[in-house]
């Protein structure tokens, strides 16, 4: 029996690097669900294409256009909107919910993925960013696997393969800096959202290559770290590595570190997802050390505030991680938009900390609310 998958985001770049691995593997993998927010055009060629049992497009607007573009594939039913992505993942059928959805938008769904017992392969980074501890405590509950897609976690989670019961000194979370790893603070003033697109290393959609140029990125890898791992903020160290060789690493309490190593290719860590706990074939670069030297440098926390703040709010607990991800999603499209400097992301954030409401044990619900009201203070602030 194919192991049947439902691809959250499947429109976007870690989506579409699932469904090459899933075309690779074909023998082995179907999409069961595609979904997409806004582009529809996309989404229905990949429903050409995959044959998915059903397609979901979570922007009503475009449902009609969608439901016309696949009018002559009966077999694939078209449904539409947020109470739909939070439907589909619990069908019968499905084995897996590849989670590779941006922002906050994630959370429910693989909230009641999880509820539904199916596989995550997580690549929504606010899920635990939001809501870690009600995440985890969840997936333990219902018995339910979450396996890492992004490539840092991947590789700490790869590195601890053998040794779950062996304690961890603290976890080497690599970074690649971004474009703006060698500027200055006055340089960084002026950079645009054109500057920050250009990442040295990665492809990646448009709103997580500007949280890795300000290293926000990174710094919700932190908290993403301290979950999924079962550490402290204080036993995660960020390195900056600009080749993206070595993708994260374990030191262990007798001073080992285990590391992966690899060229960047995300079809590594989303396969591995797939079919944890095998290893299969998978076509591509391969990796030459002999090729170029490997660097390792401390991230400058007053240039890249950002991360520095991300560590804050998770030693603050409570609600503020979910108040830093809020305001950052605000921020991060202003600038693309060109309606806040790169510098003043970080301006924004920090207000938005201070003045939004602290609850210590969010619910569900706790946390909703105060995505709204962190969104609507850093809107003001922006204004």
């Amino acid at each position: 029996m194919k192991q049947q998958i439902c691809i959250l985001g499947s429109t976007g770049s870690i989506g579409t690097q699932a469904l090459e691995v899933i075309a690779e593997h074909s023998d082995l993998y179907e999409a069961y669900c595609l979904t997409a927010n806004n582009h529809v055009e996309k989404l229905a060629e990949q429903a050409r294409k995959f044959k998915p049992a059903a397609v979901v497009i979570a922007n009503e607007k475009h449902y009609e256009t969608l439901c016309s573009l696949l009018s002559d594939c009966p077999d694939i039913k078209v449904y539409a909107g947020a109470k739909a992505l939070d439907e589909i993942v619990q069908a019968e059928p499905i084995d897996m919910v590849l989670t590779a959805m941006v922002g906050f938008s994630g959370l429910t769904p693989t909230i009641n993925a999880i509820k539904a017992h199916k596989k995550i392969c997580l690549a929504n980074k606010e899920t635990l960013v939001v809501a870690g501890e009600l995440i985890m405590r969840l997936a333990e509950e219902n018995h339910c696997p979450i396996l890492p897609v992004d490539s840092e976690h991947s590789a700490i989670f790869q590195s601890l393969v053998g040794d779950h019961d062996n304690e961890i000194e603290k976890i080497l979370l690599t970074a690649s800096g971004g474009p703006f790893r060698s500027f200055s603070l006055e340089q960084m003033a002026t950079v645009t959202a054109a500057d920050a697109l250009r990442h040295p290393t990665w492809d990646m959609g448009a709103k997580i290559t500007i949280d890795s140029a300000s290293m926000m990125n990174k710094g919700f890898e932190v908290i993403e770290a301290r979950w999924l791992f079962g550490v402290e903020a204080e036993q995660i160290q960020v390195l900056i590595h600009p080749q993206s060789i070595v993708h994260s690493a374990i030191q262990y309490v007798d001073g080992a570190v285990k590391a992966q190593l690899g060229v960047p290719d995300m079809r590594l860590p989303i396969q591995y997802a797939f079919s944890y706990p095998k290893r299969l074939p998978l076509s591509g670069e391969r990796l030459n050390l002999f090729k170029q030297p490997l660097e390792f440098f401390e991230p400058d926390l007053n240039r890249f505030r950002c991360l520095a703040m991300a560590y804050e709010s998770l030693r603050i607990g409570g609600n503020v991680p979910c108040i830093v991800n809020a305001a950052n999603e605000i921020v991060n499209e202003a600038f693309r938009k060109d309606k806040c400097g790169f510098l003043q992301m970080g301006d924004v954030i920090a207000e938005t900390m201070q003045k939004a409401s602290f609850i210590a044990n969010p619910s569900l619900d706790d946390l909703l609310a105060t995505d709204a009201e962190a969104r609507r203070l850093a809107a003001e602030l922006i204004r």
